[in-house]
């Protein structure tokens, strides 16, 4: 089974549920090219199996064996390692950085104990936003969100943006709830924005009640749904964490999927069409009684303007205005 980078806390607690002991490492502050962001994580058993990064290669085998001397010790290690640039090309940079590295060993010393990894697993799993707060300097742990009395302030706009890090002496370690696109229609463009997508690290699921369109053999390995939209939306369920793309065309399809958007928290929708078309259908969806307000989070035409015109250079520019709107708000 491949393990993903993403799902280093779970990969760690099935490894304790085997019986092994296990440390987690994590990236805390980063200096010019670093290899991985603030926050990245990595998984090592106490047999040297690792899961995950902390710097593409360049530093993971001294992580390992700092791992090993903790897992012994029982003491977190703060360590502080320069990435020179040749170990630089090697993972694909151009130049060099530096990287500290926080090293805890789970359930045991300074590390966090086995509860709380198990808290923030289910946390992960029922797609809830959560921080880990680790105090480096006493080896203290707990769990807190938005509404945190003497966090919350900082908490969140972290967690919107995504953004690890140090506040005063405690890493702030986020967890947010996987990205989820979800594509209305399954037409030619939506053939290259989905494993284009994928890549990127989107949980991603595709509507289309058209049986013949919405084929396995178009969009192998993919979930795939043949509900109307606006039923389908409801059984995924929408969240902050969710971008919605209308593509069908065809107001019966795309008018029930932007409705059904624009009722929820989703932070993107954008829609095919010309601006032409795009009047039209403001004027559709007004009608049916949905205000200026919410017509006014519609992205349309949909993608950045770079003059796109295959159906993979029109996936480029609708990718790049999702994670445009993600990153930057």
């Amino acid at each position: 089974m491949t393990i993903s980078i993403n799902d280093i806390p779970e990969t760690a607690l099935g490894w304790i549920d085997q019986g092994r002991q296990v440390a987690l490492a994590l990236v805390v502050e980063t200096w010019g090219s670093a290899p991985r962001p603030v926050g990245a994580m990595m998984a090592i058993g106490d047999d040297g199996a690792i899961a995950g990064s902390v710097s593409g290669g360049c530093v993971e085998g001294a992580v390992v064996i700092e791992a090993g001397e903790a897992l012994a010790d029982g003491r977190m290690r703060l360590l502080d390692y320069g990435v020179s640039d040749d170990e630089a090309f090697a993972v694909g940079l151009a130049c060099g950085g530096n990287i500290k590295v926080l090293v805890l060993p789970v359930g045991t010393g300074e590390g966090p104990d086995i509860a709380l990894l198990e808290r923030l697993v289910a946390i992960r799993a029922a797609r809830q936003p959560v921080a880990w707060v680790i105090g480096t300097t006493g080896g203290t742990h707990r769990l807190a969100d938005a509404s945190d009395a003497a966090l919350g302030d900082v908490i969140a706009p972290r967690l919107r943006e995504d953004r690890a890090g140090f506040e005063g002496d405690a890493f702030i370690s986020i967890h947010n709830p996987p990205l989820k696109m979800i594509v209305i229609g399954a037409v030619h463009i939506a053939q290259a924005l989905v494993p284009m997508a994928r890549l990127a690290g989107w949980d991603t699921v595709l509507i289309d009640p058209r049986d013949a369109f919405a084929t396995a053999a178009r969009f192998p390995d993919l979930d795939i749904r043949t509900d109307w939209p606006d039923a389908a939306m409801a059984a995924i369920g929408l969240d902050a964490r969710t971008a919605i793309v209308t593509l069908s065309h065809d107001p019966k399809i795309d008018d029930p999927a932007i409705t059904a958007a624009l009722g929820s928290e989703a932070f993107y929708l954008g829609c095919l069409g010309s601006r032409k078309t795009h009047a039209k259908r403001l004027d559709r969806l007004t009608a049916a009684g949905l205000t200026h307000g919410q017509l006014g989070r519609i992205h349309a035409p949909v993608g950045l303007s770079i003059s796109a015109k295959t159906p993979a250079e029109i996936a480029v520019s609708i990718l790049a205005e999702v994670t445009a709107t993600l990153r930057q708000g």
